[in-house]
């Protein structure tokens, strides 16, 4: 593998990690402070800065993010939590393409571990909140501050990546 395939990979892998971001950060915006979402933001951040610090090491520029302020929510939280389960989805199978190409341990381990974040922790924690929504019992539950079961700021079952 080259230098610069593992860049474009770096790059790619950044770019779907940057991509989510926005998206969350737009169905924030709309819906407020609800979970998972505000939960798993923070992770996409944890999970761009991770492929950052691999730019750094190995010597790579870091892309300029056009992706911030550019993410569009769906009409409902139903909708934006199907959404997130497609765009969880794709980035499991985004890293389904690019792992196998990776000779770097470390480069590799790094985006195995993001991997397993979105199908462990993200995926299951976006079905439960379409589930949530399909159900009826979305109207205001997972929303921060509100008390409660399953309300409030704390890392819930899933978001611990």
């Amino acid at each position: 593998m080259s230098k610069a395939d593992l860049e474009e990979i770096l790059r790619d892998a950044l770019e779907d990690e940057r991509k989510a971001e926005a998206t969350y950060a737009a169905v924030i915006e709309k819906f407020g402070e609800v979970r998972p979402f505000i939960n798993i933001i923070d992770a996409e951040r944890r999970h761009s800065a991770a492929i950052e610090r691999q730019m750094t090491r190995l010597g790579f520029a870091i892309p300029s993010n056009h992706w911030e302020g550019k993410g569009v929510a769906p009409d409902t939280l139903a909708e934006a939590c199907s959404m997130a389960i497609e765009a969880e989805i794709e980035n499991i199978a985004l890293y389904d393409r690019l792992l196998p190409a990776i000779a770097d341990d470390v480069v590799r381990q790094v985006l195995q571990n993001l991997q397993d974040a979105s199908h462990d922790n993200h995926l299951p924690a976006f079905h439960r909140c379409l589930e949530r929504e399909e159900s009826g019992d979305g109207r205001g539950f997972g929303r921060a501050g509100r008390g409660g079961p399953g309300h409030g700021r704390g890392r819930g079952r899933g978001c611990r990546s």
